[in-house]
């Protein structure tokens, strides 16, 4: 009976692609657009992770996420360190400032200054250059997607040459001589990162009295990292919070205060929808063509489960044919553009809420044709 139900489906070729292009256009819809989402979602904590040897982050109580800057004064330092439990702590400068070019064209950058003495908080891999290069005189270390793209020099003919080492920027009037190229993770804002030491960085900035953004705090070994964290909000008034507490706190201000899930949200509901349409209407439709040969089947003493079973076989396999190709544009797709301005991260998890939501349109286009196959009489085969 099993294979009877194949060839029923596959021999009707215009519904069965049909039917086909719906569910595939709803698993590529939803797992794309689910996979930007992500991405945006990933690159607004991507500084957190990159910065990886800190346990605990340490700032202004009033911060409500990794670019909502609000400077502390550099005493707090000290404070932190003399916390029971606490291994180290070390400044982190994070700001945004505007980087001459040689050509004379303006950019803003993000400026990290990183500890003088450990330079913890570093970028995550090195490309070109040492991370220790940035103790040398007027040293800064640049991603090297900011330093291909929008820190390269524009030619007057219309060419542009990348960001080298040995070249020059001007950072607030200041030179800044560029010693490495590193890869970081892309920032939700994607401005080129620009890493140099903290007392230079400070240098760099325009003059203010408070100038200490972030402490990074590592724990004893033992040291409960929650338990350490409540310590030092309870002894220094601060506000601290594990990496991934600060990435969360980060990711659910962009989730409340900005129309991302709004706006994906209604592309995923889009493409379930019209998905849902166009695969149940032309499955349903695919049914009720097939009706006299379920009325003959049913005559000659099939079962109504074997006939509900045979539906489900032909949902199933549709479901997952079209589940596969859309899935696969899908990753095609920002396979294509991974080196692109494009944020797209497609976990494992998403993949199962892709294939969740094709189940869904498969089995409710599947519930349609066997409530009409239920109630069907066997005497539809004799009728005119």
């Amino acid at each position: 009976m099993n294979t009877i139900a194949l060839k029923m489906l596959l021999g009707d070729r215009a519904k069965y692609l049909g039917i086909l292009m719906g569910l595939t256009f709803a698993s590529l819809l939803i797992t794309q657009q689910l996979s930007i989402f992500v991405g945006l979602l990933t690159r607004t904590y991507g500084f957190v992770t990159d910065a990886g040897l800190a346990d605990i982050w340490v700032m202004d109580p009033k911060v409500q996420f990794i670019d909502d800057l609000k400077p502390l004064q550099e005493t707090q330092l000290l404070r932190v360190r003399g916390v029971d439990g606490v291994q180290w702590a070390v400044p982190l400068y994070k700001g945004l400032l505007k980087a001459r070019q040689a050509d004379g064209s303006f950019q803003t950058v993000n400026l990290i200054g990183l500890d003088d003495t450990t330079l913890i908080g570093g970028p995550p891999e090195m490309v070109a250059g040492q991370l220790a290069d940035l103790r040398r005189s007027d040293g800064v270390i640049v991603d090297v997607v900011g330093a291909a793209d929008k820190l390269a020099r524009h030619n007057p003919d219309g060419s542009h040459v990348p960001l080298q080492i040995g070249d020059v920027l001007e950072l607030n009037d200041h030179r800044a001589v560029v010693v490495g190229l590193c890869r970081v993770s892309r920032t939700f804002q994607s401005q080129p990162v620009v890493y140099t030491t903290y007392s230079r960085a400070t240098t760099f900035a325009p003059r203010e009295r408070k100038r200490l953004s972030f402490v990074l705090v590592k724990a004893k070994p033992g040291v409960d990292v929650h338990a350490l964290s409540a310590t030092i909000r309870r002894t220094t008034g601060l506000a601290a919070y594990t990496r991934d507490g600060f990435a969360d706190m980060t990711v659910q201000y962009f989730l409340k205060n900005t129309g991302i899930p709004i706006n994906f949200g209604i592309a995923v509901t889009l493409g379930f929808i019209v998905g849902t349409a166009i695969a149940g209407q032309t499955f349903y439709n695919f049914t009720l063509d097939n009706l006299r040969h379920f009325g003959a089947l049913k005559a000659m003493g099939t079962s109504t489960g074997t006939l509900l079973r045979m539906i489900l076989l032909q949902a199933a396999l549709v479901g997952s044919t079209g589940y596969g190709l859309g899935v696969g544009l899908a990753s095609l797709f920002g396979y294509l553009l991974r080196n692109s301005e494009l944020a797209f991260r497609m976990p494992w998890q998403l993949l199962v809420l892709s294939a969740g939501a094709v189940t869904l349109i498969c089995m409710g286009s599947a519930l349609l044709s066997m409530h009409k196959v239920m109630r069907l009489e066997p005497a539809i085969v004799f009728k005119g």
